[in-house]
């Protein structure tokens, strides 16, 4: 059994322990003091060492553009697929799939089966693509967030003043972009983690190395998913997974690739798992809004937690298959194929429900009109 199919197994046994460990946790608050945790320790600290990381290669400054292209198109294309997975335009559960399903998680999901498959030169191409993708997911989707939220509230609120003092005065004050401003303050004149003092440097390690343990115990304890939102989720990752495909296969067949590792690291990289960092914005809002009932809040965290427990395993199976598909994938025309056919399979659940419903409803009806009919008779 390869390596990266073993860290695989330990990172779905971390969700499995956070499942078995519902029943010690009595209440939410409980649940919410681990959240916290991640939020203003664990997460600011990985994110402060990964911006310190940062080798920016001038011959690899094409990969993070690319990268942040693709979580465009995906926030581009949600308007039209959200509507047909059965989420309403303007529902939390809408908003809050808008912002989580376009981002990724390369480090959680693609990175080790990347190194293990493709090797070492192939993992520093896709750490240099995930620049893309950390712009997006960390500056761009906070802003999105934070004008849904103060656009919402604005309508409630007719006193509220402007939008941008108020979300100014939100990015200053959350931990996560405290964290953010001094690294790129630090990484502006030449300093790396290196250059730290050693006590500062190994706490921001201690507490960064809590994250992932952490984060997947959390969706574990967290996640509450009903049968219909089960078959609704699968079937927007499923359609997430075909875009990424059909959007690969067009790039390969444009930009003319032809190496076999090229092809699998771009595809690979895309089917990576939903990012959290999304989410810490979602929780972020949801802090603000305590006092708001939940069908009126901007994001649904339940939904939220949901799309991440399941993006995780889906995206796991999809990064192996197409890793270990040797040369198939060479050819555009069967990247083509098989996103056409994972967006089939993500379609049809959806559109089989909608038919069923509507078929429901008319026997419904054409009994109701006929049973009138049989009484006068």
């Amino acid at each position: 059994m390869d390596i990266g199919f073993q860290k695989t197994i330990v990172f779905l046994f971390f969700i499995f322990i956070g499942v078995l460990l519902k029943v010690k946790f009595k209440s939410k608050q409980e649940i919410n003091g681990i959240k916290k945790i991640i939020l203003n320790l664990a997460l600011p600290s990985t994110i402060f060492i990964a911006l310190l990381g940062i080798k920016v290669e001038l011959h690899l400054l094409i990969l993070p553009l690319l990268a942040l292209g693709l979580n465009l198109l995906l926030f581009l294309a949600m308007p039209l697929v959200l509507p047909i997975m059965g989420i309403g335009k303007g529902s939390p559960e809408y908003r809050t799939a808008k912002l989580l399903v376009p981002s990724l998680a390369p480090g959680l999901s693609s990175f080790p089966f990347i190194l293990e498959f493709l090797g070492e030169d192939y993992l520093a191409k896709a750490a240099m693509s995930d620049l893309g993708n950390k712009v997006f997911v960390l500056f761009f989707l906070y802003l999105v967030a934070m004008n849904w939220h103060y656009a919402l509230q604005s309508n409630q609120q007719k006193d509220s003043g402007t939008k941008l003092k108020p979300l100014i005065k939100a990015m200053v004050s959350e931990p996560v972009n405290i964290f953010i401003g001094v690294a790129l303050l630090l990484l502006t004149f030449g300093f790396t983690m290196d250059s730290l003092p050693f006590f500062l440097s190994e706490t921001l390690g201690k507490l960064s190395l809590i994250m992932t343990p952490l984060v997947l115990l959390f969706i574990g304890l967290a996640v509450k998913i009903k049968r219909k939102q089960f078959f609704q989720i699968f079937s927007l990752l499923c359609t997430r997974a075909g875009l990424v495909l059909l959007i690969s296969g067009i790039f390969v067949a444009v930009a003319g690739i032809e190496a076999q590792n090229e092809i699998l690291l771009t595809m690979a990289f895309g089917l990576s798992a939903c990012s959290f960092w999304p989410y810490a914005h979602i929780a972020a809002v949801d802090s603000m809004e305590m006092a708001v009932k939940d069908k009126k809040k901007t994001f649904s965290g339940d939904f939220g937690v949901a799309i991440l427990a399941l993006s995780f395993p889906l995206s796991t199976i999809l990064i192996l298959a197409v890793l270990n598909s040797g040369s198939f994938f060479t050819n555009s025309y069967n990247i083509f194929l098989i996103g056409v056919v994972v967006l089939v399979i993500g379609m049809i659940l959806p559109l089989f429900s909608g038919i069923s419903k509507k078929w429901t409803s008319q026997k419904f009806l054409a009994e109701k009109i006929k049973s009138p009919a049989t009484e006068n008779a």
